[in-house]
Parts: structure tokens; sequence; C-alpha cells
């Protein structure tokens, strides 16, 4: 009987954090554009936290970000995924993705106003310490984030999860107020040799407190159990996934 009721106990605890776990679909605004991000925060938790925002990657917002705030829920904090492409723009096949993720990164501008009005929801959020926020980007989002950063976002740190890193105007790099971490894939064929350098180039001559850390074995969009497409190329690591993971948690340890 009283192994009973301290499995029923445990049973419950266990029901009741999960059901801590509170989400919400928001709409806000870019310009005239509608967008429609998603807000995962624990409940249980008292006053204000810090927040981070999510970036998706080139498929938009998807499942897989929102379990990603979710997670970062459970850690404690207030994570909201932007939404870049618009709250009607939800590819439906690799084509769609590229041509949207394209229209983007041709358009750094457009992209900082975008990543920017997902930045200030996520402030705006009655949980969150607005001294202490960060982002976090997967592949498109990991390229966003750092572009986040270089519109001189008044933020604590953005960490890129097998993003593009590459320099198209590397003067921009003075406007990083920010601490940066990049995690890749050490065999990623989509990480061009060129822009890598380009980028650690630009982080030096701005002064930045940046850091890289490349995962042997893995290849792009080592995070992703499903990128989107089969490639050779682009394949979950679960070594890389969880190693990845730990680098984010101890980033923000230091951060926050």
């Amino acid at each position: 009987m009283k192994r009973l009721i301290l499995t029923l106990l445990l049973m419950s605890t266990i029901l009741s954090t999960r059901a801590a776990i509170q989400t919400q679909t928001i709409e806000y605004k870019q310009g005239d554009q509608t967008l429609e991000g998603f807000l995962a925060y624990d409940d249980a938790v008292s006053g204000k936290r810090p927040g981070v925002l999510v970036v998706h990657q080139w498929l938009g917002l998807t499942k897989y970000e929102k379990h990603r705030a979710e997670m970062l829920a459970g850690l404690g904090y207030v994570a909201f995924c932007a939404d870049i492409y618009g709250k009607d723009q939800r590819p439906r096949n690799v084509s769609e993705a590229g041509a949207l993720a394209t229209k983007f990164k041709t358009d750094r501008a457009l992209l900082r106003a975008r990543v920017n009005a997902g930045l200030d929801t996520l402030r705006q959020q009655p949980q969150v310490d607005t001294q202490k926020l960060a982002a976090i980007g997967y592949c498109f989002g990991g390229t966003t984030v750092i572009e986040l950063a270089r519109s001189g976002a008044d933020i604590n740190g953005v960490v890129s999860f097998h993003g593009g890193l590459d320099s198209p105007a590397p003067a921009d790099g003075k406007n990083i107020k920010c601490k940066v971490l990049a995690l890749a894939g050490a065999d990623d064929p989509f990480q061009n040799p060129n822009d890598l350098a380009a980028f650690e180039s630009e982080m030096r001559s701005a002064g930045v407190d940046w850091q890289i850390a490349f995962y042997g074995g893995a290849v792009h969009a080592f995070t992703q159990p499903d990128p989107g497409f089969v490639n050779a190329g682009a394949k979950y690591n679960e070594k890389a996934d969880k190693r990845s993971w730990q680098a984010m948690k101890d980033f923000f340890a230091e951060i926050f």
C-alpha cells in the first residue's frame, strides 16, 4: 500500500510538472505583414525570467521549433518562436522553402526587420526579464540570429545551430553587442570554407566575444530528425544534437 501511494504521488508530480508548461499562439506585425509565433513558458516558475527567441529553419515555423521552445520552457526560460515568413507563408515542399529562404537571405534588411519584430514580441511578454534575452536558430534560423546580432539588438547572446556562417557586410560586425556561439557540423557540405573564413575575420575585426564548436562526423541539420529532404549532407546526429544542446545551456548559464 505504501509503495502504491508513493507511485501515485510520483505520477501526480510528473503530470503536474508537464501541465505547468503553457503554450500560446501569438499574432504580431512587422510593417503590414501579419506574423504568427508560438510562446512557451512554465507557469510553475514565479517571477520574471530570461527570454529566448527561437528562429525556424527553412521550412518555416513547424512542430520542431515548437518542441524546442517547450524544452526551453522546461529549463525555466520563456521561449518565443518567431515567424520570419508570415502567417500565411508555410512552405509545402523544399522548392517553396528554398524560394522563401532565398528571398530573405538576399534581403538582409528585411530579414533583420522580421527577426527584430519577433524579439520585440518576446520582450512584451509579462514573464520576461527584458535585461536577460537571447536568440537561437536552426539552419536558416541560425543565419538569422547572427543577423539579429549584426542589427545591433540589445541582447545577451545568440546561438546558431548549423546555420550558414557567411559575412555579406563585414562592417556590420561592429554593431554586435552580444556574445556569439556558432555550433556547426565539421563535415557539413553546405558550410563554405570561404564563408567561414570571412565570418571569423568579421568577428575578430569587430572584437566580438565569439565561439565556434565543430562536431566531428556531423553534417548539416544535425539536430533535426527530419531535415525536410533526403540528402547525405543533411542528417540527424544524436551525439552532436545532445552535445550542442548542452553547449547552449552552458552558454546561457554564462550570459544570464
